[in-house]
């Protein structure tokens, strides 16, 4: 069985990272990865290969940046063409980025089946890119591998095959087991973080690059504002997505001297920081799923989520993206303890373990 893995952005590469693990305990699965190139520089992309001891990969697309159209669009011409020539028996996409969306249309087009790793997932807000991804994707392919029972339930409502849905657990959190116990094998000093780790004591956790926050200076300095408010009672640490940066210089928006701005890091050592945060306030839809894994309270600044059951189980919680709602939603998080949360079944590292057993059973090899 030849399989074409698609990653391209940052959340790709922790995804597939478990799914080629296990692929190698299969003598008869070649799975050749597929890099689109969607995020394209060193820190965003090569350090996560190297953190996951993945492979360089099969083939890069170097789709690098510009408008969805044109990233697609590049996207599809390049995959197309690798298609033609190897032919594989189906192609693996993981999320709910460009990438996704690309190689799952060129595929289907060329009757290749497509598998969809973390299906079923829905914010119902079609002003995010990512949930016009998801819809499309999930339109068209043959296998849906689904994390949580709403992904279950939205897949049964939009009529889609009940025997195609396969509630598998998250690979994500395959993912994060594996790098736990790296991090416990490895030597604590060689994180350039550690020496403020140890000096800050309790701290906060934050991650921040959704378009809707800080594209437009006024949601960006509501935000901030609330943000260096909460600064006062825990120290934050801030890796700067790119794209984040760009808006900070451009808009001139000022943070407190207790909000510690790094640049963008390894998985590995954001993990180091993240797991022992007090509080973890993102807008990343991972970060939700791999806090409630660990139990760690979890802010979510938007408005909405496609991960209904990290609120349901309560290590979530919408904060909105108002001043006063962050900031309110900060007064009842810092109530809450690990003790109150119980982890989704299912989310027990084996997610990748179980996709491939299907894989196998359904393809017939």
């Amino acid at each position: 069985m030849l399989v074409h893995l698609v990653a391209g952005a940052r959340p790709n590469f922790m995804k597939i990272a478990p799914i080629y693990r296990i692929a190698q305990q299969y003598p008869n699965v070649t799975c050749r990865i597929i890099h689109t190139g969607q995020h394209y520089d060193y820190e965003m992309s090569q350090a996560f290969f190297d953190d996951f001891g993945l492979p360089e990969p099969d083939h890069f697309l170097h789709s690098g940046s510009g408008s969805h159209a044109k990233q697609t669009a590049k996207i599809m011409i390049a995959f197309e063409a690798i298609c033609e020539t190897e032919k594989p028996d189906v192609v693996i996409v993981v999320g709910d980025v460009n990438s996704t969306l690309a190689c799952s249309v060129v595929a289907k087009k060329m009757l290749i089946p497509v598998a969809h790793v973390e299906a079923g997932l829905r914010s119902f807000d079609l002003t995010m890119p990512e949930e016009i991804n998801r819809m499309v994707t999930d339109a068209i392919s043959d296998y849906f591998f689904v994390t949580e029972d709403s992904g279950v339930k939205n897949l049964k409502n939009e009529g889609k095959p009940h025997d195609r849905i396969f509630l598998v657990g998250h690979v994500m959190i395959d993912n994060l087991f594996h790098q736990i116990e790296q991090i416990k094998r490895s030597n604590a000093s060689l994180f350039a973080s550690q020496q403020l780790k140890k000096r800050m004591g309790a701290y906060a956790f934050m991650t921040l690059h959704r378009p809707s926050n800080v594209d437009k200076k006024e949601n960006f300095e509501k935000i901030v504002h609330a943000i260096n408010i909460i600064s006062t009672d825990l120290e934050i640490v801030f890796p700067v997505h790119p794209r984040t940066r760009k808006m900070i210089d451009r808009y001139g928006i000022q943070f407190s001297d207790r909000v510690h701005l790094m640049e963008p890091l390894p998985f590995r050592e954001s993990l180091f920081l993240w797991k022992d945060a007090r509080v973890v306030l993102t807008d990343s839809g991972g970060l939700q799923e791999e806090t409630t894994a660990l139990k760690i309270p979890c802010l979510t600044l938007r408005q909405n989520t496609e991960r209904p059951i990290t609120i349901e189980i309560g290590s979530n919680k919408l904060a909105g993206t108002s001043s006063h709602s962050i900031l309110e939603a900060f007064q009842r998080v810092m109530g809450d303890t690990g003790d109150d949360y119980q982890v989704p079944s299912m989310w027990d590292g084996k997610a990748a373990e179980r996709i491939w057993e299907v894989l196998i059973k359904e393809l017939g090899r």
